[in-house]
């Protein structure tokens, strides 16, 4: 801070009789001394002291002194120092500046901010002292004030050349350069907000978010007002997996400016994830207020609607979102992904005027990729008066299946890898002598399997149970087998801790196991929105680790949700899923994953028999009240007639089976799959055995 306060912000010359070379020498003097004021500022003072001998009433050196004496701590000879300086120099923003950061040490703070002021009055470039003066500005009860305050400081701080060079290396894709850059500002300036946001971005581009995260706290501790710092910072946060931060920070930025639109939708993309659909509403529902001509809010508003169960709010909101903008493939799934709205023929002319007559670009594929997938429901509901449609509506799912397919990264050989590995592993012997490891809480209910296969129903009926919450699909088991994950993945070309998650897990001791458990049931709480004591998980993807599961969480339930290999596999390939499930996109890709998740779960009932609850579909849907009972037995609560009333139960779903849980069952969906039989002969060669042998597995497995 010493070069931004001595000698470069308006304080007067030497004596104009001083000599060329006595001023020269002088100058080298001076700048010496502001060099040894952040290291050794006893040694700056002596040297300005030793300059006031030769020069007596020289105002860089007074300046000097009065700082020196401030940071040594002698407050009251700094301001003597200063105020008689101020009096001589009364236009040197610098010795301004100097006096109020005395003052405001001093604790007089009125007189401080007067002085402050002044400075910035004289040279509004001052950075630091903007900074200071919102400091004094808040501990005084002047929050609008100290926000003005703060950010006329960084609009300062951002026209420094050094932060400009480093901002325009960032934007050319020069980090490294960037990062140089910026920390030389620091070294000068340690807290200076404008800096730190910058760093901060840098480090999170080089992909260092833990490193980028505590910088960016300290630009919005040190400046609470900096928007640009809080937004960076609550979508960083927002891409982990504990939104609780992110969210205090969200509503920080809405509250300080609620016209803000993209700071609402922030928060509410927020709240959605923390299963608060009714708050996320009335953001989405305020921005159309002001707005009504934002499809992209539209959409989301009925994705919120179709959680909470507002079917009739979902259609509107989506019909809105698709009547201004046609294109908007997102549109126009979600309405088709409703399962009980029929698309018309009205529908099916505007999806097809909007969808483009030649090569599909990057930034159209997923747009039209989810058109195809709504025109195939189109016609495959037309297909149950007109059979011919039916090909039409495979068709149209292949199409957008392949588009879909063309941009993700699966390898059905990876899957089955893990499954080799997987059923190795976790042997009786293994499970027995671990079998008392890991967390001793049973509140989890894992509901695992495939997209399709009836999970949501399963859930649905338990989370109907006075003593059984229903949260969604929680990523939290998966983030934490991620972690472990990337302990065996290469790293810069070299091999990770281990060879393979298999010889990682059978590292894991007692009390590694015990604190995954603990910290699984942690993050899962600020799902939990009442004090029932259990809870289901319905990742279905969790079946990959339900081996990781015993060792972490022993007394958890694990209830495998199947349906027949077709119906679900046929189902699920033409779903357009939001994320994940990259292996759907391929009929023999899909087959090929259900065949694996059988096996392994096959490798693991004969590993730990009974550990699982198997819940066929169809058996569901042939005798509900006897599977109702089984299910509820398996997870330890007695019965409850309101479970077989589950369509009653109003709580929020947000799968794509969201509306089909909320009537009573059919059996329209078992055999649906018939009416595509044709075309489905990749997947009976991919799903091979467990074809035939549904609902039992193959022998011998």
């Amino acid at each position: 801070m010493a070069n931004d306060v001595a000698g470069r912000h308006g304080v007067g010359t030497a004596p104009a009789d001083a000599g060329g070379s006595a001023s020269g020498t002088v100058d080298a003097a001076l700048g010496h001394a502001a060099r040894l004021m952040a290291r050794q500022p006893a040694l700056a003072l002596a040297q300005a002291r030793e300059i006031l001998r030769a020069v007596p009433g020289h105002p860089h050196a007074l300046l000097l002194e009065g700082q020196a004496l401030r940071v040594l701590g002698h407050l009251a000879e700094a301001r003597s120092v200063l105020v008689a300086l101020v009096a001589s120099q009364p236009r040197a923003a610098a010795a301004a500046a100097e006096l109020g950061l005395t003052l405001a040490a001093l604790g007089e703070d009125a007189a401080a901010m007067a002085q402050l002021r002044r400075a910035v009055a004289l040279k509004p470039d001052l950075a630091h002292v903007w900074q200071a003066l919102a400091t004094l500005l808040r501990a005084n009860g002047d929050e609008a004030d100290a926000g003005q305050a703060e950010v006329a400081g960084i609009e300062a701080a951002a026209k420094d050349p050094v932060l400009l060079r480093a901002a325009l290396a960032m934007g050319e894709g020069r980090l490294d350069e960037a990062e140089t850059h910026v920390r030389a500002r620091l070294a000068m300036i340690p807290t200076d907000p404008a800096a730190l946001r910058l760093l901060g971005e840098v480090l999170w581009r080089q992909g260092e978010i833990e490193a980028a995260l505590p910088l960016l706290r300290a630009a919005v501790a040190r400046a609470p007002a900096f928007v640009a710092a809080r937004e960076l910072l609550v979508r960083i946060l927002a891409m982990g997996p504990d939104v609780a931060e992110a969210l205090d920070h969200a509503s920080r930025l809405v509250a300080d400016d609620p016209e803000h639109g993209g700071h609402a939708m922030l928060k509410a993309s927020l709240l959605v994830r923390i299963g608060d659909q009714e708050g996320a509403r009335d953001l989405y529902r305020a921005i159309l207020a002001r707005d009504p001509g934002r499809p992209r809010v539209w959409l989301n508003l009925g994705h919120v609607e179709k959680t909470i169960g507002n079917q009739a709010a979902a259609i509107e909101a989506y019909r809105r979102a698709a009547a201004l903008d046609p294109a908007t493939g997102e549109a126009w799934w979600s309405l088709a992904n409703l399962k009980t709205v029929r698309l018309e023929q009205a529908d099916i002319a505007a999806m097809r005027a909007a969808l483009p007559h030649d090569a599909v670009g990057d930034e159209r594929a997923e747009d039209v990729a989810q058109m195809h997938f709504a025109l195939g429901k189109a016609f495959e509901d037309l297909s149950r008066d007109e059979p011919a449609a039916a090909e039409s509506a495979f068709a149209h799912y292949a199409r957008g299946n392949a588009l879909r397919r063309s941009v993700l990264d699966y390898d059905p050989a990876r899957t089955a890898a893990a499954v080799d590995r997987h059923a190795a592993l976790f042997t009786p012997k293994f499970l027995a002598e671990r079998a008392s490891w890991g967390c001793p809480a049973a509140d989890p209910i894992f509901v695992v399997g495939l997209p399709r296969s009836g999970s949501t129903l399963v859930e649905q009926i338990l989370a109907s149970h006075s003593q059984i919450e229903g949260t969604m699909e929680l990523p939290d088991m998966m983030l934490i087998a991620d972690r472990l994950q990337s302990r065996v993945d290469a790293n810069d070309g070299e091999g990770g801790e281990f060879a393979d998650m298999a010889a990682l897990l059978a590292a894991l001791g007692p009390d590694d196991c015990r604190r995954m458990g603990e910290e699984y049931i942690e993050r899962t709480r600020i799902h939990r929105k009442t004090d029932r004591p259990y809870f289901v998980d319905k990742m279905p993807n969790n079946w990959q680790h339900v081996g990781l599961i015993r060792l972490i969480l022993p007394n958890a339930t694990v209830i495998d949700a199947r349906r027949h290999p077709l119906g679900c596999c046929f189902s699920g390939w033409k779903q357009y899923f939001a994320r994940g499930q990259v292996f759907s996109y391929d009929l023999s890709e899909i087959g090929h994953y259900y065949a694996a998740y059988v096996r392994q779960m096959t490798a693991f009932d004969r590993a730990i028999p009974g550990a699982v609850h198997r819940v066929i579909y169809e058996a569901m849907v042939a005798d509900t009240p006897g599977q109702v009972r089984a299910l509820l037995g398996a997870v330890g609560v007695p019965f409850e007639e309101g479970c077989l009333a589950f369509w009653q139960n109003r709580r929020a779903v947000r799968t794509a089976s969201s509306e089909q849980v909320r009537q009573p069952i059919y059996t329209d969906a078992v055999e649906h799959w018939k009416r595509f039989e044709p075309w489905l002969d990749p997947l009976r060669a991919a799903l091979g055995p467990v074809l035939d042998s549904y609902p039992d597995v193959p022998a011998g497995w």
